[in-house]
């Protein structure tokens, strides 16, 4: 396995360069943050970009917990890539965490420097310190459940046009509890007014007895208790509005909605 890592301080760019140079290098994986990323896909790990504290992300990134540092060496024994990109914020923090995951030595070090302008830079600095936000190199559906209730948004990246206009990359765009922006809260009363106003607004639907919700660290449960029209066909009908509340939560809170239950109580 030959061992690649990009070295560069907080906020110059590098979760954001690292797709392409994986793409231009035929780079198969990456560590960043305390992710184990594999061919664009999270195969375990806990990013850093969700702890309380930047001491919490540094440690993360470090892969200082023994459960999470066993978990990514099996992983990356069990995948075996051929080669694999490590990110860090100094040559030290990149030896060190290749050394945690008991991988090659570093083979060759890329300074982000070597692959970035001045502006580029600059502009990553300015996404990172006056907007909160920080770059996952993979697609935002991966984060999913990572990033439950977070802001997130996919970050689309065209390589080119005419021949290549399908070569698309995607990055996701967090930001962390630990941004300066500080933290934000979503009471389960606002859930429950987003199915309220999504049920209400189906014809099918005659009368809402009760919606339960239950938040979770990475998901969302939500039981709604209903009442249906008589001529409803009930499982098309049920199917459609839960689709429709899935839907509406994800989009107005970035919450990961892993179970919504209907139960229809009564036809009228």
């Amino acid at each position: 396995m030959k061992v690649y890592a990009l070295v560069g301080k907080s906020g110059t760019g590098k979760s954001y360069q690292a797709m392409d140079l994986c793409r231009d290098r035929g780079i198969e994986a990456i560590i960043d943050d305390g992710l184990f990323i594999y061919k664009n896909n999270i195969v375990c790990g806990s990013s850093a970009k969700r702890e309380p504290t930047k001491i919490g992300a540094i440690k993360a990134a470090l892969f200082t917990n023994d459960i999470r540092r066993a978990e990514a060496v099996r992983n990356i024994r069990e995948t075996d890539p051929r080669n694999i990109l490590i990110l860090g914020t100094s040559d030290g923090m990149v030896v060190k965490i290749a050394q945690r995951l008991d991988l090659p030595e570093i083979s060759e070090m890329i300074h982000i420097e070597d692959i970035t302008t001045v502006d580029q830079r600059e502009e990553a600095f300015k996404q990172r310190n006056y907007q909160g936000k920080h770059v996952v190199p993979v697609p935002a559906a991966q984060l999913k459940r990572q990033f439950s209730g977070y802001f997130m948004d996919p970050l689309r990246i065209f390589r080119g046009w005419g021949k290549n206009k399908d070569d698309v990359s995607e990055k996701a765009v967090v930001r962390p509890t630990y941004s300066y922006l500080g933290n934000y809260f979503i009471s389960e009363k606002v859930i429950s007014d987003i199915v309220e106003y999504i049920a209400n607004d189906d014809p099918e639907v005659k009368e809402i007895k009760k919606i339960v919700t239950e938040k979770r660290l990475e998901e969302l449960h939500i039981r709604l208790l209903c009442v249906f029209g008589e001529e409803t066909v009930i499982p098309r009908a049920a199917a459609a509005l839960q689709k429709e509340c899935v839907k509406g939560i994800e989009k107005m809170t970035s919450f990961n909605v892993e179970r919504l239950n209907i139960e229809v109580r009564e036809m009228a």
